[in-house]
C-alpha cells in the first residue's frame, strides 16, 4: 500500500500535513485509563515499519480498586513502567508464550494503563505478515495480522526489550514526518509513536465487560469499533482445570 493511499485513509492532505500523522502529546494519556481507552479508538500506533490503526482496546485502574489490573497489588519490578510516566510502553510477557502491549496512563507513581487488543496493519504489512507467518506457506489473511493482543504485538514487534519504550515525543505533539507512518523511525531503532490517525464516530464505539480475566470481569472497560472485522471476538474467563 503506497503512502498517497495511507494518506487517502487517515483522511490527511499533502506530506506532513494532515492532523492524522500529528503524534499524541503526553497529555493525551495523563487522564484515567477508561478515558483514553475510548479515545485511543481509530489512532495510529507505529513502530519501525509497521503501523496499526487501534480498533480494540481495554482499561485497567488503579492499585487497590481495580483486581484486574497488574498495578493491583501494587508496585513490583514487573509492573514498575506502569508506575511510571504516562504515554509510555508497558509489555509484559504472559501464559509462557505471548506478549502483550499497553500504554500507560495517569501521572508517575499512579499505575494505570489500557492494554492495546486488535487493530488494522495500515503500514508495513509485508513486514508484519512475515512475523506472523504460521510457516508450512500459509498466509495469515490481513485482518488476523493484529487481532488479538499477541497477535498485535508480534505484528509491531514488540518482545521484552521494547517495555518502558516512551511513545510520546519530547515537547508535545509534532508530525510523524515525511507524510507516512514511518516517521517514528527516525528517532532510532525501538522508537514507537501513537498518531492521531482516523477516529470512529462516537455512534461506532462499543464497550462491555473485558476479555478472559476473572476478577473484575464484569467491569465495562473493552472498547471496540462496531463491525469492524479485525475486532477479537469476546471470550470470557475459563478457570483452568488441575489434571
Amino acid at each position: 500500500m503506497g503512502e498517497r493511499e495511507l494518506r487517502r485513509q487517515e483522511g490527511t492532505g499533502p506530506a506532513g500535513s494532515g492532523p492524522g500523522l500529528a503524534r499524541l502529546p503526553r497529555s493525551f494519556f495523563d487522564r484515567p485509563a477508561h478515558e483514553v481507552a475510548p479515545d485511543l479508538l481509530g489512532r495510529v500506533i507505529v513502530h519501525g515499519p509497521v503501523a496499526v490503526r487501534l480498533t480494540e482496546v481495554e482499561a485497567y485502574g488503579l492499585p487497590g480498586e481495580d483486581p484486574a489490573a497488574h498495578t493491583y497489588r501494587g508496585l513490583t519490578p514487573r509492573n514498575a513502567v506502569m508506575f511510571g510516566p504516562p504515554g509510555h510502553v508497558y509489555v509484559y510477557f504472559t501464559y509462557g508464550m505471548h506478549f502483550c502491549a499497553n500504554l500507560v496512563c495517569l501521572p508517575d507513581g499512579v499505575g494505570s494503563g489500557v492494554l492495546l487488543r486488535a487493530g488494522e496493519v495500515v503500514a508495513g504489512i509485508e513486514t508484519a505478515t512475515a512475523r506472523r507467518s504460521t510457516g508450512a506457506g500459509r498466509t495469515v489473511p490481513a485482518r488476523d495480522l493484529a487481532r488479538g493482543p499477541a497477535r498485535l504485538a508480534v505484528a509491531l514487534g514488540f518482545t521484552r526489550e521494547h517495555n518502558g519504550t516512551d511513545a510520546c515525543p519530547p515537547g508535545g505533539a509534532e508530525e510523524a514526518g515525511n507524510g507516512s507512518y514511518g516517521g517514528a523511525e527516525r528517532s532510532g531503532p525501538g522508537a514507537v509513536a501513537v498518531l492521531e490517525g482516523r477516529p470512529p464516530e462516537a455512534g461506532l464505539i462499543r464497550s462491555g465487560p473485558r476479555t478472559g480475566v476473572s476478577a473484575g470481569k464484569e467491569t465495562p472497560w473493552r472498547f471496540w469499533i462496531a463491525g469492524d472485522p479485525t475486532v477479537s471476538p469476546y471470550r470470557p474467563h475459563v478457570p483452568r482445570r488441575r489434571t
